[in-house]
């Protein structure tokens, strides 16, 4: 399997903090947040050689008045719910741009939001060490404060498993938290990062949580049981990790690349090294990251202010053009249908 570089998008003024991508039919393919204040909708374009771009911005979506730290879409992909440094958090319709509510309770810098697989909830992490628990209509329901985070909180995200009403939180405090929102108690704590932790994520079918941390580290838990599995050693700090909606991957933005892990072999599967100008001293860092819902394309947002997509191979190929940036060559890919509770089980010491 190759990934091929598809040219960069460029649509803000600052570093490309957040990535979401619809998970249904849209004609939006990925909204982005930034720390120029803003966020883009982008639609995809009309591509007749590998020079064209892959997407053009559609909507720019104003009114944070400080960085947009995350971005979360509704699952029918008409809605847009975003956190900022600013202490907000902003409910937009992505049809017309506007937002729709504006909610307030954080004290502080917002840097983690969520929607519930129902879309009928909102959780919320930030600088002040909440976790805020809201309606789509911007009210707060619950501040869990009950065995909470001792220091910033990170990330937060909801298990997709619409049977598993779980949130798991990452936080400065160097633990991540399994909370149930049933009754909004902490159902696991899981320890063994010895920096802060700077992201988590959850498998599509909800049985595997991993968080990344500036340790270098990413480590596999199992959700059921609270159970370290195993860990992966990046050997530099790591921004952001997202898994793959139809392979076993794990993917990784690091300081210098974006790293994609086979986790049947737990094995590095391949390396994606962004392309500076000459006389570039300094390579971007990718600071986030997203599949597209069909797994065929990985977005990377950068600290140079563009949007780098990387597109499967047969992608390239429908446009009859070689392309210029070779990818990364990644062998195995597993296309089917999965579980990952599939993986085999880690060896017993």
């Amino acid at each position: 399997m190759t990934l091929v570089y598809s040219g960069l998008l460029k649509g803000h003024r600052n570093w490309v903090t957040a990535l979401v991508c619809p998970q249904g039919d849209s004609t939006t393919k990925v909204v982005t947040a930034s720390r120029d204040c803003t966020m883009v909708a982008w639609r995809g374009a009309e591509r007749h050689s590998i020079e064209g771009a892959y997407a053009v911005p559609e909507k720019r979506l104003e009114g944070h008045s400080n960085f947009v730290s995350d971005v979360a879409i509704s699952n029918n992909g008409d809605y847009a719910v975003s956190s900022s440094w600013d202490g907000s958090l902003r409910l937009w319709n992505l049809k017309t741009g506007e937002t729709m509510r504006k909610f307030k309770g954080h004290t502080k810098e917002v840097f983690s939001v969520a929607f519930s697989p129902d879309n009928r909830l909102i959780v919320s992490g930030g600088r002040d060490g909440k976790i805020n628990v809201w309606n789509i209509n911007g009210e707060l329901m619950y501040t869990i404060d009950k065995d909470a985070h001792t220091d910033w909180v990170s990330c937060v995200r909801f298990s997709p498993a619409a049977n598993m009403s779980l949130v798991v939180s990452g936080s400065w405090d160097n633990t991540v938290k399994v909370w149930s929102l049933g009754d909004y108690k902490c159902v696991f704590t899981l320890k063994g990062h010895t920096a802060h932790v700077s992201s988590v994520t959850i498998s599509p079918d909800g049985s595997l949580c991993a968080s990344a941390s500036k340790d270098g580290k990413i480590k596999l838990w199992d959700l059921s049981r609270g159970e370290h599995l195993y860990e992966l050693n990046c050997d530099e700090p790591v921004n952001q990790i997202c898994f793959s909606p139809n392979r076993y991957w794990l993917c990784a933005a690091t300081e210098t690349r974006i790293r994609i892990y086979d986790l049947e072999n737990k094995s590095l599967e391949g390396e994606l090294i962004p392309e500076v100008p000459e006389g570039i001293k300094s390579k971007p860092q990718c600071v986030s990251l997203c599949w597209s819902a069909d797994g065929t394309v990985l977005y990377g947002g950068y600290s140079d202010n563009p949007l780098r997509p990387y597109t499967a191979p047969e992608e390239e190929a429908a446009l009859k053009c070689p392309s210029k940036t070779p990818g990364v060559l990644l062998q195995t890919a597993y296309l089917v249908p999965f579980s990952f509770k599939q993986l085999p089980a880690p060896a017993t010491p």
